[in-house]
């Protein structure tokens, strides 16, 4: 019996809407797949055909289940829909992504042994990864004031621990602190890279759970992502899985070109380096 007969990891996740609005959910479901033995699907109630695109996956280890929203709850439906989603893990570990959220290839194996170190202490309760929050363009991101940098996404399957609020973070539902270890993995977000139609849908999407308020001239206009140029440079590589959507993003090949003529002698930039500057920078939240 090999190590890996010990372990089991369930991954699971939340999706409503994703083809109206874009969401690379295959992508994110596939980029951590091979490393899963069960993936959880919530499929809420949707304008579009997003239970036939999770379907389209074709793999035995997909289960779907499906769920109305009750948008009166406003953000907190996402962790309340959570949790039904990891209600149904069976692993050892459970995997959360969201819809916009993937791992880069290159962490998965680093990922199944951190997992199996810390199998045995059941004083680790969660995994935590760096984030790297793509913004406009897929070689631009965002570090300032307002964008976390970083999040736990694998939690121990033991029925002690929650996603709270907006669904972003976990929490235990004994109120003590929970204990963590950092995987050293980027978690890769491309929810601000969009067209600026698909910006402004999503925002409008976002108001309408209770996430933000719009001024009425925001639901109306084409989103605009401003000067690119006052956010770092991304001269890594992408998880595979992205790399034909980051060719199809015109705004993105257009902010490439630019960034190829300013940065040609840039080391990061021939190294090809998954790097992210650890200095924090000053910006207005848009």
């Amino acid at each position: 019996m090999g190590a890996d007969d010990f372990m089991l990891v369930s991954g699971f996740t939340i999706a409503r809407n994703a083809i109206k609005f874009n969401y690379p959910i295959l992508e994110s479901i596939r980029s951590v797949l091979p490393i899963c033995d069960e993936f959880i699907v919530n499929v809420g109630d949707s304008e579009d055909d997003t239970l036939g695109l999770i379907r389209s996956i074709g793999s035995a280890k997909i289960r779907i289940i499906q769920n109305v929203w009750d948008l009166s709850q406003g953000s907190e439906v996402l962790s309340q829909q959570t949790n039904l989603a990891l209600k149904e893990c069976t692993g050892d570990w459970a995997f959360y992504l969201q819809s916009d959220e993937v791992i880069h290839e290159e962490d998965l194996a680093r990922l199944k042994d951190i997992m199996h170190k810390y199998l045995p202490n059941g004083e680790i309760d969660a995994l935590r990864f760096r984030w790297l929050h793509f913004f406009g363009s897929y070689f631009r991101y965002r570090i300032d004031h307002g964008w976390y940098q970083k999040q736990d996404r694998i939690i121990r399957n033991n029925g002690k621990i929650e996603s709270f609020g907006d669904a972003y973070g976990f929490r235990r539902k004994d109120g003590r602190p929970i204990k963590r270890k950092n995987t050293g993995c980027f978690l890769y977000h491309y929810g601000w890279v969009q067209s600026e139609e698909i910006m402004t849908q999503r925002r409008v999407n976002a108001e309408q759970i209770g996430f933000t308020t719009l001024a009425s001239h925001e639901r109306q206009k084409a989103y605009h992502f401003g000067d690119l140029n006052r956010f770092p440079v991304y001269f890594g590589t992408h998880p595979a899985v992205m790399r034909e959507k980051a060719k199809q993003h015109v705004l993105s090949q257009k902010d490439l070109i630019d960034i190829n003529e300013r940065y040609w002698w840039h080391p990061l930039k021939w190294l090809k380096l998954r790097y992210k500057t650890g200095k924090r920078v000053k910006q207005k939240i848009e």
